[in-house]
């Protein structure tokens, strides 16, 4: 039992005989009286006048308190006092008390009993009468009680009991008549000994914990004490190495509780680092013991299984899933892929009937006729005789030749073989239709012309339609996919198509091996039976 704390519980059956058996005479004070004493240390609240609602404050300190406030009194020395606007009160040294017991100044109480509360010091003084109050309310009004030789008598305690009791004593020194006003704590309880003994609640006997090897893990264990003033309680774990229970060692735990008024939780943790395999070979017991008795449980350790889907329930989700990501896929790449599709890959029929074999689009930039007339052509595009000169005439210039005059092709260009007067749209749809194959030589002039855009968008709107026509791109002067966005912009189907459709660098700059893989990469993307025809003339 703590230092300080008198029990009453064994005093019950006597001291309230003959006071809660009859009606008690309720003694109130006839008055507020403006003089108080309270002593060092013990907690303190001033009564409020119900007429004045005064406030006490403290010169010194030059603090505030309202009345009914709880606070602390403290004193500089003995016999200092501190005043209010309308009340006094003095702080007493407690060495300067004629006696002093601190056990009087805490009290516990069996909760559904009868229970007494002394006045500490009421029989060191000439005391005229005691009066009791719980906060700022006289308990005789409150409360089945009654007051004798100073004693406050309770009837029936409950637990909305425990707190500060204050018993006010009427004293007179040197005429001037003090209230000396004395803290109680008190203390409800719903008995003295534990009924049972603990209860482990966590862990269940005999279960196995899945931790990870290489990870921190904690043991915890969880046991409910019934509640007990001589507290008793414990709870360890234990290693027993090897599942030898012979073989215990108590492991290093810190703990937590949680009190309420009939019980007691307690939650003890041993913390491990890091999982070893040899963990596992251990078993790990927690030891929990009263005044009462004890109980333990005994669990292991395994590895942590790896979390695995259901069958029934996991495929199908991630099917699920997958089938959306796809439809999200092909939602968006729609276009391209089909692009991708039909001009890799040609399942439309191709009778080679058709007007013309190659639809050559492009934007002259480079030099008139007249200043390239003077270039030495080779008979082939990429003989090392007339390299030279082959790089420097324009693509635009040099593609209609060789497909013509070198490869046999039969080619369209609309300046030449469209005649004029007709409307642009209805041409360049039905010159496309007759075509097998539209090249598009593009350069940022290109792009940015919306007459040769419309070229190509409607080229790629045929190929959609119609997977037997070829197109192919031939990027220049160093432009590509990548390209600055032209002014006005690209319409979406065309910005699409640039990326996927098969295309070709030309660059006067490059060295004359590239310029050689060129001329053969452009052979053979064009037309079966038209290349066989070049390679038969060449």
């Amino acid at each position: 039992m703590r230092p300080g704390i008198v029990l009453f519980y064994f005093f019950f059956p006597t001291v309230t005989k003959g006071c809660c058996g009859k009606k008690q005479q309720r003694i109130l004070t006839d008055q507020l009286f403006l003089h108080y004493k309270a002593v060092e240390g013990e907690v303190f609240a001033m009564p409020c006048d119900p007429s004045e609602k005064s406030n006490v404050k403290r010169a010194e300190a030059g603090e505030g308190k309202t009345c009914g406030e709880e606070f602390v009194a403290k004193v500089a020395g003995a016999n200092r006092s501190f005043t209010g606007s309308n009340s006094t009160l003095q702080v007493i040294a407690k060495s300067s008390l004629r006696c002093f017991k601190p056990e009087e100044s805490s009290v516990m109480l069996l909760v559904d009993a009868g229970g007494s509360i002394p006045c500490p010091g009421h029989a060191c003084y000439n005391n005229t009468g005691v009066v009791w109050y719980k906060k700022n309310r006289p308990v005789s009004i409150a409360r089945d009680s009654c007051v004798k030789d100073g004693e406050l008598h309770l009837c029936t305690v409950y637990k909305e009991d425990t707190g500060v009791f204050y018993c006010d004593r009427r004293i007179t020194e040197q005429g001037v008549a003090w209230i000396f006003r004395r803290a109680v704590h008190v203390k409800v309880i719903p008995y003295l000994k534990a009924n049972f003994p603990p209860v482990v609640k966590y862990p269940a006997a005999n279960m196995s914990e899945e931790v990870e090897l290489g990870q921190p893990h904690n043991l915890t264990c969880e046991v409910d004490f019934d509640f007990e003033v001589n507290i008793s309680r414990k709870v360890e774990w234990f290693v027993n190495y090897g599942g030898d229970m012979d073989n215990m060692t108590l492991l290093d735990t810190e703990q937590h509780h949680e009190v309420s008024f009939s019980e007691t939780k307690v939650t003890q943790t041993h913390t491990m680092k890091e999982v070893t395999p040899q963990h596992l070979t251990h078993a790990y017991t927690c030891f929990a013991s009263n005044a009462v008795g004890n109980s333990s449980v005994t669990i292991t350790l395994k590895r942590k299984k790896q979390v695995k889907w259901p069958s029934l329930v996991g495929y199908p989700f991630g099917c699920f899933l997958l089938v959306i990501c796809l439809g999200i896929i092909l939602n968006v790449k729609w276009v391209e892929l089909q692009l991708i599709f039909r001009s890799r890959f040609q399942f439309g029929k191709d009778d080679g009937e058709k007007e013309f074999d190659v639809f050559v689009s492009y934007v002259w930039t480079g030099p008139s006729a007249e200043a390239v007339n003077g270039l030495t052509i080779s008979s082939r595009p990429y003989s090392d005789a007339g390299e030279m000169q082959s790089r420097e005439e324009p693509i635009e210039m040099r593609l209609p030749r060789v497909l013509e005059d070198q490869w046999g092709h039969r080619v369209c260009l609309l300046e030449r073989d469209i005649l004029p007067g007709g409307a642009y749209t209805n041409d360049v749809v039905l010159t496309i239709n007759r075509s097998r194959m539209l090249i598009c030589v593009l350069s940022a002039e290109y792009l940015a012309s919306s007459d040769a855009v419309f070229v190509l968008e409607s080229g790629v709107k045929a190929l959609l339609q119609n997977s037997a026509l070829k197109m192919l791109l031939i990027w220049t002067r160093g432009t590509s996919a990548s390209f600055i966005q032209p002014e006005p912009p690209l319409p979406k189907l065309v910005h699409r198509a640039l990326k996927v459709l098969p295309s070709l660098q030309w660059s006067t700059d490059t060295p004359s091996t590239a310029t050689r893989s060129f001329w053969v990469s452009l052979q053979k993307a064009m037309p079966a039976d038209r290349a066989r025809l070049a390679s038969h003339l060449q």
